[in-house]
């Protein structure tokens, strides 16, 4: 089958002939219809996930259809060759201490498509633990739109309405305004409440406002502007991009009792942030983290899809060939929101 395939951490990544993966007996292959080309993939590329073992192929955002099951597979667990479907990027193990109490996005054991193992910007890739982790797509729902669903939309949404608890009433701001940061947006004013959408990129702002949000200035001195304009700080605030910068504008946000949510990934030096302790203690701040979401929670997510409640197509930029992933992962490195997700589309 074609891939697109790094040799090196950095190195130019190419499409070549690889061999098929072989099926799990307890997973399943997916022959793989469309892809999102993710910032996490950038990161990957670039060598800061210590999980990942060249050569490696890429993705972890995907929807297709299930070409094989294993051969564990009872005949009765409702999923069969033809189905349509997705997958969380975290393929939970549904045996460990976490998954025994529900929380499958933090599995000890898990793995992750296009991390651990070859990902999905290639013509198949495998599912581990296919009964738990598959999940159907409704017929109205596209390929393309599921596969913009992947990483950032589910985590958005779980960073948002599960771990944020957005309440209405409330206020919420999001730090980075790139593909989860529009995607958490989305998400924030179909629930109607007070939206504030910080970046230091045009045309990211022009998207917040696109979106029915208001646009918000990022860079030095941002944390003040939310607080001004949303009078006294939000009860939510996101950090989308994953930065010192805007982890910490974020935490700033926040008005007393607030709950800051973490999505993007600090590496390097930023792993190891500073947060303002003294306002944490003094405002009973609340500091979450948020990892994917699990197979439970995409039912109501993808209902409201379906029923128009979200949009996600709406936030793909472009849609783009197997062969044109390389120069795309490598452009991904200018970093900048607002020009909206790109899926990769396969035949």
């Amino acid at each position: 089958m074609r891939a697109v395939r790094y040799a090196g951490f950095g190195a130019e990544p190419e499409v070549v002939d690889v061999d098929r993966p072989n099926c799990p007996p307890r997973g399943a292959i997916v022959r793989v219809r469309a892809s999102g080309l993710c910032r996490s993939d950038w990161h990957a590329w670039m060598g800061h996930d210590d999980t990942v073992s060249l050569p490696h192929v890429p993705g972890h955002e995907f929807a297709g259809e299930v070409l094989e099951l294993g051969s564990e597979i009872p005949a009765d667990s409702g999923w069969q060759v033809g189905d349509r479907v997705t997958a969380p990027f975290i393929s939970a193990c549904g045996r460990c201490a976490q998954c025994r109490s529900g929380n499958e996005q933090v599995c000890d054991a898990q793995q992750q498509p296009g991390f651990t193992y070859w990902g999905s910007f290639a013509e198949e890739v495998i599912v581990h633990e296919a009964e738990l982790n598959l999940v159907k797509l409704p017929d109205a729902l596209g390929f393309v739109e599921a596969a913009s669903l992947g990483c950032r939309f589910a985590t958005a949404y779980r960073a948002v309405i599960t771990r944020g608890r957005l309440q209405p009433g409330e206020r919420i701001a999001v730090h980075g305004c790139g593909g989860v940061g529009l995607s958490a947006i989305m998400i924030a004013v179909a629930a109607g409440v007070e939206t504030y959408g910080v970046d230091v990129s045009d045309a990211a702002l022009e998207a917040v406002e696109k979106l029915g949000a208001i646009p918000v200035r990022g860079g030095e001195g941002a944390a003040e502007r939310v607080r001004e304009v949303s009078e006294g700080g939000v009860e939510v605030s996101v950090d989308a991009f994953g930065s010192i910068e805007t982890s910490l504008a974020s935490v700033r946000s926040l008005r007393k009792r607030g709950r800051h949510v973490q999505i993007g990934l600090m590496t390097g030096d930023a792993a190891l942030a500073a947060m303002p302790m003294d306002a944490v203690i003094a405002g009973e701040l609340e500091l979450l983290g948020s990892h994917g979401m699990t197979v439970r929670e995409y039912p109501e997510m993808l209902g409201a899809v379906v029923t128009g409640a979200f949009r996600p197509i709406e936030l793909v930029g472009r849609t783009i060939r197997l062969d044109d992933v390389p120069a795309a992962l490598a452009a991904m490195g200018a970093g900048g929101g607002g020009s909206g997700m790109t899926v990769v589309e396969l035949n």
